[in-house]
């Protein structure tokens, strides 16, 4: 049976536990909604090879895939890295030809994992550890859970800029016309999400965005060229993902973050299960591994905001009680993004 559409929101963050985790996944005899167990993950004790599509930066994509295979040496994990915008495409062209090619998703927002789950494309699973997750970000049908916390922030050239901005009403200002730079929406899912909660939130809407528009910014292909503009100071301050200021500070470059004080948006990066898969079990190791202790303690070096609370925060991050979350209604966000996509398109292009 079809995935009922849900209009249930993702509750505010239970701030006094760090963030997120993955998830899906059963057996390819069971085509309809079937939630597996642990145990089956158990059963990878044979050879295997995944395929894993994600958007995870390459670098941290081969250390993730490094770890797993250390404790998982009969799973091999072949990785086929690309922005969100691409590895959508990527497989609404291998579902018109027959079969989607992956096992494994990790990649985007919840949103797109919802739409993923209402056309059946997913398997439920239930990871290990559920219980010791975030239940912010977990899906409660089982088809998805976020891996991490990616909040989107200003990020400043400290050698440029005197007064940081403080919030998403002084990119406004006259100060910052020509000084701005930001991901494509068309590109970064991320980038996409956030037009959405932007707009449907009351405090900036579709009036900020124009006046943010007006200041003629700067428009990247990803999060990525962004931070690395900021940190030279081609273009001082930008619209960015935190995690990337926070491996830029720590690198010795001049770029620092603001988390703007009416909210920043965040996308939860889920893991999900493809129902294509002919290794379920393997894939729901895999899973297991990003949720786990040992693969949350990665995502920590690897300066991410964690889906559980056992296994700290990165250095510089702050307490998630000092950050101000936006946590819209995600049917809406679902429903609105595509239109807010192109009403930032033709605002800023």
């Amino acid at each position: 049976m079809p995935r009922l559409a849900r209009t249930t929101a993702l509750s505010a963050f239970a701030l006094s536990t760090v963030l997120l985790a993955g998830c899906s996944g059963a057996a390819n005899s069971a085509p309809e909604s079937s939630t597996a167990t642990s145990t089956e993950a158990d059963a990878a004790a044979e050879p295997a090879t995944i395929t894993l599509y994600t958007s995870e930066p390459q670098e941290k994509a081969d250390a993730l895939v490094a770890a797993f295979t250390e404790e998982h040496p009969e799973i091999t994990v072949e990785v086929f890295r690309a922005g969100t915008g691409d590895l959508t495409a990527r497989i609404e062209s291998e579902r018109t030809a027959g079969a989607v090619q992956a096992d494994v998703l990790l990649a985007a927002d919840a949103g797109t994992f919802e739409d993923y789950a209402a056309e059946e494309l997913l398997l439920a699973y239930t990871p290990k550890d559920a219980d010791a997750l975030n239940p912010d970000v977990v899906d409660p049908e089982g088809f998805y859970t976020g891996t991490r916390i990616i909040p989107t922030v200003i990020a400043y050239n400290t050698a440029a800029i005197e007064k940081a901005p403080t919030s998403w009403a002084d990119l406004t200002d006259a100060e910052y016309a020509g000084k701005i730079v930001m991901p494509n929406p068309d590109v970064s899912g991320a980038a996409a999400y956030n037009s959405a909660v932007w707009l449907a939130e009351p405090a900036l809407g579709e009036s900020w965005l124009t006046d943010l528009a007006a200041n003629e910014p700067v428009i990247a292909d990803s999060n990525g060229p962004v931070s690395q503009a900021v940190a030279s100071g081609t273009q001082p301050v930008g619209i960015v993902v935190d995690y990337l200021v926070r491996e830029l500070a720590a690198q010795g470059s001049p770029i620092a973050v603001s988390y703007p004080s009416e909210g920043v948006p965040y996308v939860s990066q889920p893991a999900g299960i493809f129902a294509d898969t002919e290794e379920p079990e393997a894939s729901q190791a895999f899973v297991d591994f990003l949720v786990g202790k040992a693969g949350q303690e990665l995502a920590v070096e690897q300066s991410y905001l964690p889906v559980r609370s056992d296994v700290g925060t990165p250095e510089g991050a702050p307490a998630m009680d000092e950050i101000t979350v936006l946590s819209p209604d995600l049917e809406k966000i679902r429903s609105t993004q595509d239109d807010a996509v192109a009403t930032f398109n033709s605002l800023f292009q």
